[in-house]
């Protein structure tokens, strides 16, 4: 072993000691290794850094955003909603379709998207059907890891070995490259968890529920059902045509909340303003606080009181919209010694006190008539952009809650045909080969942008740079190992190891060490270090180079041992309840399962020779 191999391999020691511990954080970790692996004199600065700059990199960035376009036009909780109406209340068929739906939107965008979408619908569907989640939580985890498997885009690891190949001059991986190995597997992932879910817990974690209000739950706590009332502006009406900054609704004990402009599918929510001027047929969204007011506003402008949208409930068919905040005054407010009907929050935040609460009590009736004190709790209520905007606001409100709703808002409702539209786009072009893979992932992202599912804030916001930094600060180990001949000393040594056994073997350890170091690193910092070693064994081998790259592929996807082999393994364990036996009870077998299946497939379906 020579100097340089040697010093190589005690940083990639230490970066993998460093991901064990947790200390620093993974992009931290790779980070240090870009600036100390130009000092060891084996690779330069440019080759160091050369992973910003590298296709593949970006491909899987400009996926993220793809997959933004998909959450925020609402196309995957159209899939979540379909699957709870669709599966009832059988637990076989919630694993069936639960794990058929994830994969498949996994097969398109980020897993741990996937799953991060996922864990509240299953949540939901749990609490409907009366089923525990832990036996959901890891069914929706195999399910996005199997997804991995499925097609070229799906998951980093996939990427980072199509990109080894491309580097040796070899043919890369076609879109459906890994298919037809990934579609057995997730069958065969299926019919096992439908019988491995008996070994999950069947309780309830304590900590499961959601411990943020609702707005059904403040609906209740504020008495504010009794307080909806909606007007029409008629044709012959004084209203239309004037402006709100005139007419001092406020002022006269009525709170409105939004305007609703059109019908049907037409219609638009209008945030009410001073300058907003009011058309014939609009109907106001009031809050009572004065009930007298009502009937004198009727009569004074000719309006038509239309019967609420749901019992019991404050404009909840306007959620999507029209939110609410719980927030505290703080001693310096703005706020304090002003009655309700005075506090223009609206004028400064675009939001509007709809109640107070003093302590544990509730104040109203006259909650108009009530002047705001320093630590009085108030109940604000606007549009979701204006609520929002109060996370950073501090001088007249300090926030205290909000609601679980805020969580599944659509940003760009209504705009999930198009988002589709553009996802068939780019895997027409990918799968075509029309333009190279970034190329259609860059007009995929563009495209959502022009047609409004994104938006470049939530564009950059959906990108996991930890990520991406994690792989760009792998990359450069490859380089170093197989300069130093650190690749040739492995691939020696795993061959020494099974000797004469024959390729299948040879297949299986590939498969195994792959898959137990990703009990300690990422799995795509994995295949970054085992493609090249992958393509070595195949060349001392004199043995073509697929079947062993597409091995490494396959088990760095096959990360199902523990909670920490991978980020979707993780975000489960709270909702589900599991603990790290658990995912070795569950994960083992199945992954030597799919060990198995998978060097037959291979070494069948893949020329050896």
């Amino acid at each position: 072993m020579s100097a340089d191999l040697a010093v190589v391999l005690l940083l990639l020691v230490a970066a993998i000691a460093m991901f064990i511990i947790g200390r620093p954080r993974m992009d931290a970790v790779a980070l240090i290794m870009i600036a100390a692996l130009p000092l060891t004199g084996v690779i330069t600065v440019n080759e160091s850094l050369a992973g910003f700059s590298d296709a593949n990199v970006i491909l899987i960035g400009l996926l993220f955003v793809i997959g933004e376009g998909l959450v925020r036009t609402g196309v995957a909780r159209r899939l979540g909603d379909w699957l709870s109406k669709t599966a009832g209340a059988s637990e076989t068929r919630l694993v069936v379709l639960l794990m058929l739906v994830v994969s498949g939107l996994g097969a398109l965008m980020s897993s741990t998207a996937v799953v991060a979408i996922f864990i509240p619908v299953v949540l939901r569907i749990c609490g409907n059907a009366g089923v525990a989640p832990g036996r959901l939580m890891m069914p929706l985890s195999v399910a996005a890891l199997l997804s991995g498997m499925l097609t070229l885009v799906a998951t980093a690891p996939n990427l980072v070995v199509n990109a080894e190949l491309a580097r040796h001059g070899l043919r890369e991986f076609g879109f459906f490259g890994i298919t037809p190995f990934g579609l057995p597997l997730l069958v065969l992932g299926v019919a096992y968890m439908v019988f491995a879910r008996r070994l999950l817990p069947a309780e309830t974690p304590s900590g499961a529920a959601d411990a943020r209000p609702s707005l059904q739950t403040w609906i209740g706590q504020y008495g504010l059902a009794e307080r909806e009332i909606r007007a029409r502006i008629s044709a012959d009406s004084s209203l239309a045509g004037r402006r709100l900054e005139e007419l001092s609704l406020r002022a006269a004990g009525l709170n409105l909340v939004a305007i609703a402009r059109g019908v049907g599918r037409g219609t638009q929510l209008i945030r009410p303003v001073a300058q907003t001027e009011l058309q014939a047929g609009d109907v106001l969204m009031i809050d009572m606080l004065a009930p007298e007011a009502v009937e004198s506003l009727r009569e004074r402008y000719d309006l038509e009181m239309l019967p609420l949208a749901e019992e019991g409930g404050y404009f909840t068919d306007a959620q999507h919209a029209v939110g609410m905040a719980e927030a505290v005054l703080p001693a310096g407010s703005p706020l304090v010694g002003r009655t309700v009907l005075e506090a223009r929050v609206r004028g400064e935040q675009g939001l509007t006190v709809i109640g107070v609460r003093r302590g544990r009590r509730v104040l109203g009736p006259d909650l108009g008539a009530a002047t705001l004190r320093a630590g009085d709790t108030v109940l604000l209520t606007g549009f979701w952009g204006a609520i929002r905007r109060l996370r950073s606001e501090t001088a007249s409100a300090v926030v205290l809650a909000m609601p679980v709703e805020l969580d599944e808002l659509l940003p760009a409702a209504g705009l999930a045909g198009r988002a589709v539209a553009v996802l068939a786009v780019v895997v027409a072009l990918m799968v075509f080969g029309v333009v190279p893979n970034a190329q259609a992932a860059l007009i995929g992202a563009l495209l959502m942008g022009l047609l409004r599912c994104v938006d470049f804030s939530s564009a950059y916001r959906s990108i996991s740079w930890q990520s991406l930094i994690l792989i760009i600060g792998m990359m450069p180990f490859s380089i170093a190992l197989q300069r130093t001949g650190g690749v040739d000393l492995a691939a020696d040594g795993l061959l020494a190891v099974v000797g004469d056994a024959g390729p299948r073997v040879v297949l299986a350890l590939l498969f195994l060490i792959t898959a137990l170091l990703g009990l300690f690193i990422s799995n795509t910092a994995t295949a970054v270090l085992m493609a090249p070693v992958a393509l070595a064994i195949a060349a001392d081998l004199h043995a073509s180079p697929y079947p062993f790259a597409m091995m490494v592929a396959i088990a760095a996807s096959s990360a199902f041992m523990t909670p920490i082999s991978s980020p979707v393994n993780t975000l489960v364990v709270g909702p589900g309840n599991y603990g790290f036996g658990d995912f070795m009870r569950v994960g083992v077998p199945f992954t030597v399962l799919v060990m198995v299946v998978s060097v037959f497939m291979v070494s069948w379906l893949l020329p050896m020779y």
